[in-house]
């Protein structure tokens, strides 16, 4: 199970959990040209290796494991997947 940024990021991006990913599962970087276009940070959950690393350098608590995702946030899981298919 991978881990899931959940809406609790929604305008706000911090991209603290971008810096100390040691997989570059977390995108898009605030360097990438899609970092202003997007509301929200996401994991691929094919690259994550679920260190849990992002956790706690997530300052709005917006991070889950796949399975803790609480249930209003459960859409976000396919909505991080969706991100990285496209």
């Amino acid at each position: 199970m991978a881990y899931v940024i959940t809406q609790r990021c929604v305008g706000i991006k911090d991209s603290s959990c971008v810096a100390v990913c040691p997989v570059d599962c977390i995108k898009p970087d605030p360097e990438d040209d899609r970092f202003s276009q997007v509301e929200q940070l996401y994991i691929d959950p094919d690259t994550c290796i679920e260190c849990g690393a992002c956790m706690p350098a997530c300052p709005n608590e917006a991070i889950f494991a796949e399975e803790d995702v609480p249930e209003q946030w459960t859409g976000d899981i396919a909505a991080n997947a969706q991100y990285f298919s496209s």
